[in-house]
């Protein structure tokens, strides 16, 4: 049987987060718009005999780091050596660089078979959150709002390269909110919320302190009306595994974040919520 592997369309990257709704991922509604617009030749579907039936995304940042997501292989395939030979695809265009992925943790030692070291686990921490009273002191924006370079230095804290073709949208798409929490005039915290299958989640959410954090949280859900919120939380900041908790959310869903290389040196402290499981 004819097995081609090849850069997908718009339509593909649509189609790939519906499979990733099947896999209980819940992604963004409009999420595919940003990872599109971020590296448009990053998505890889394979197709049996012409029907597509695996992809994978290899998304490259600057010059040194990669982040790859969507492995997916669809249950009728599974077992049959399709999947790995998207890996191995998506795999040679990252070559040379710092991967990091976010995978099941039941996949951890196949991943490791591949290079990939564990980092952290990020938990998704779902549900209705209590609201919180406002922080003194504390101002919210709307992130459309603040001068674009400002919040692209403030997002390059947390991730380990520029990512602006990605960061414009991801804050401007509808169906979304994105909030940017300001102290004596200066940049203290930034969230965005976005509506997805299921709870709303919020990512990336960055702050100075928990209360901060919390304080977006509560103005984020408030803003897109979201009854239910889902955070994928870094297990290793316990401020915000603790903040989580506080609110009310409870556990659902867990991934390991791991790398090929040395986990990069971001601000991880002030790191809430990943930004996606897809692109990093």
């Amino acid at each position: 049987m004819t097995f081609e592997i090849s850069v997908g369309s718009a339509d593909d990257v649509m189609r790939m987060a519906e499979w990733a709704a099947d896999e209980g991922w819940n992604p963004g509604n409009t999420d595919t718009q940003a990872f599109f617009a971020m590296d448009p030749g990053a998505f890889f579907i394979g197709r049996l005999e012409g029907k597509p039936v695996a992809c994978i995304s290899v998304v490259k940042y600057g010059a040194g780091f990669g982040f790859l997501g969507f492995y997916i292989a669809r249950p009728e395939i599974r077992e049959k050596g399709y999947g790995i030979q998207v890996w191995n695809a998506g795999m040679k265009r990252l070559a040379g660089r710092n991967v990091g992925l976010d995978g099941v943790v039941a996949q951890q030692d196949n991943y490791r078979k591949s290079g990939f070291r564990s980092a952290w686990n990020n938990v998704r921490y779902e549900g209705s959150a209590a609201p919180t009273a406002p922080t003194a002191g504390l101002t919210m924006v709307d992130a459309r709002s603040v001068p674009f370079d400002r919040l692209a230095v403030y997002d390059r804290r947390f991730f380990p390269e520029p990512r602006d073709s990605f960061l414009a949208p991801w804050i401007t798409l509808p169906e979304r909110a994105s909030l940017v929490a300001v102290r004596d005039g200066e940049i203290v915290g930034f969230g965005v919320i976005r509506a997805c299958r299921a709870a709303s989640r919020i990512g990336p959410l960055y702050a100075e302190t928990p209360e901060v954090a919390a304080s977006l949280v509560t103005a984020l859900a408030a803003k897109l009306g979201a009854p239910t919120v889902a955070l994928d939380i870094p297990d290793s900041n316990k401020a915000a595994v603790a903040m989580a908790e506080g609110m009310g959310l409870k556990p659902a869903f867990e991934t390991a974040r791991m790398y090929t290389g040395a986990v990069p040196a971001i601000d991880r402290d002030g790191m809430f919520a990943v930004t996606s499981l897809e692109l990093g």
